[in-house]
């Protein structure tokens, strides 16, 4: 090592690396990519059912959000989510019709929240959920009641290798 890279090397601060991000760890502000495209991760919601728990990241392209849930069951489930426009009255039905494609109930539940970033106002809110599957399993619909109001969003799953994360804190 020379004289001046002694010299400036005790100026530099040394930063540790940001840690190594994965679906199950990702953090507001971090950059996903998906479909080529890439998102910032604006808001999460990690939601609690008894001892289960699993995460939905809010992704904002321009304009454009969309929803990534993740889930450590069996094994890592992940799915891609758009809010969609569905009628609906405050009871879950067993089945759901939307652009002529019938969706099962699969399961249903109570979860509390804990929100981060955009979500952050959800933080220890309770809320009914119910998940719907069309007979092929290519697309979910989540039915999320929240307060007087219910969100539905039309998904699909994805696969780990579909996804790439860039820490954008340590």
């Amino acid at each position: 090592m020379g004289l001046f890279s002694k010299i400036f090397s005790k100026n530099k601060k040394s930063e540790p690396p940001p840690e190594e991000r994965t679906v199950l760890s990702i953090q507001i502000g971090d950059i996903l990519t998906y479909d080529l495209v890439d998102y910032e991760v604006v808001g999460k919601i990690t939601y609690r059912d008894g001892n289960y728990e699993w995460y939905g990241y809010q992704l904002l392209e321009g304009h454009d959000t969309i929803w990534l849930s993740a889930e450590m069951d069996d094994e890592l489930e992940l799915g891609i989510y758009k809010k969609i426009q569905l009628p609906l009255s405050k009871t879950f039905p067993k089945e759901l019709t939307y652009e002529n494609n019938t969706y099962y109930l699969e399961e249903s539940g109570t979860a509390r929240v804990v929100g981060e970033g955009r979500s952050s106002n959800l933080n220890g809110t309770e809320m009914r959920y119910a998940d719907y599957t069309d007979t092929d399993a290519a697309y979910n619909i989540s039915l999320e009641e929240w307060g007087t109001e219910i969100e539905a969003s039309l998904g699909y799953p994805v696969e780990p290798y579909e996804i790439k994360i860039m820490a954008g804190s340590i």
